[in-house]
């Protein structure tokens, strides 16, 4: 058996005897530890609940009280929004299937190219590109949303405005919009939404074990056939967890949307001037006062339903998925 040094037997006595020194400390010094640690998280823990609550309980408190003063039937039902006139209609049904068209198609739109460009990070580019490309998309991540709207509203409107003029020549019913529309207004959002996909479902990807891509490749599988068939799978929780980001990214924007979409309560179609539920609020609420404000929380209210729905649909077809697989 191997003699210890007399200086590390010095030390160790030492050690023992003040208790100092050591990674693990005293008995007494852990449990204290451990009982500070487990206050910390059950406060932290907390904090979130109530400030989760706090949202629920004010949102249901001030959103309410228009749905029994308006009704519902002429709120959420009704397609007239002239909350100024001499009287007053409350109708969002068009602001709330404008949201529901415009998320979706930019969800579309933006969720493939994001995949795809994370599948290029994390599994195809060389690794000096990688350099290149990954800064540029956290880059995209920090730029404010009222920049990608002034963008918007300086390279994409005028493309639109022709592409209108072009499709509707001769037309005397078309109202025209100057390309503030429901397509600028997708096109915006699915930008947007691309570096929440694309750093989280990048991640996602890294993060499977190479034993699988290896497995993959031994049986004779292709690269892409070992990407499609092994990696994306394998990373599929991630993935729903950046089209979740990115649902929620899409749809709680609003000042890049209100540059952008003519902020006009229209039917969804590509060349109208639409409102979505959040430019609703923001174009309004300065000015807002009495039921029409009250309404207006509602329509939050309705952003807020909205949001929870989409988060408990999608956790709860990644937990069936992962079931059905496990």
């Amino acid at each position: 058996m191997m003699n210890e040094h007399p200086a590390m037997k010095n030390t160790n006595r030492q050690l023992e005897k003040t208790g100092t020194g050591s990674i693990n400390g005293s008995r007494k010094d852990r449990a204290m530890a451990e009982v500070a640690a487990q206050i910390i998280f059950t406060v932290c823990a907390a904090a979130a609940i109530v400030a989760v609550a706090a949202i629920c309980i004010y949102m249901v408190r001030n959103g309410l009280p228009a749905l029994f003063t308006v009704g519902i039937k002429e709120i959420l039902f009704s397609t007239e929004w002239a909350p100024t006139a001499a009287e007053p209609k409350y109708g969002i049904l068009l602001v709330i299937l404008t949201s529901i068209v415009g998320t979706s198609l930019a969800i579309l739109l933006g969720v493939p190219v994001g995949l795809l460009t994370a599948v290029f990070i994390a599994e195809v580019a060389h690794k000096n590109l990688v350099k290149v490309v990954q800064p540029a998309v956290e880059l995209l991540a920090g730029i404010p949303s009222v920049v990608y709207g002034l963008l918007g509203i300086y390279l994409l409107k005028p493309l639109m405005y022709k592409l209108e003029r072009f499709v509707f020549a001769g037309s005397t019913t078309h109202q025209y919009t100057g390309g503030a529309n429901l397509i600028s207004a997708v096109i915006v959002l699915a930008i947007m939404i691309l570096p929440t996909v694309i750093n989280v479902s990048t991640s996602s990807l890294k993060a499977v074990p190479m034993e699988l891509r290896s497995a993959s490749l031994a049986l004779g599988a292709s690269p892409v056939q070992t990407i499609f068939r092994v990696t994306i799978p394998a990373a599929h929780s991630g993935i729903i967890s950046a089209i979740v980001l990115g649902v929620g990214r899409a749809i709680g924007e609003a000042m890049a949307i209100t540059l952008v979409s003519g902020s006009s309560v229209n039917v969804p179609l590509p060349f109208n001037s639409v409102r979505f539920l959040t430019t609703a609020i923001v174009s309004e609420m300065g000015y807002a006062s009495g039921t029409h404000r009250q309404v207006l929380f509602t329509i939050g209210l309705v952003l807020f339903i909205f949001i929870m729905i989409i988060n408990v649909a999608l956790t709860k077809g990644l937990k069936k998925k992962e079931e059905d697989h496990g």
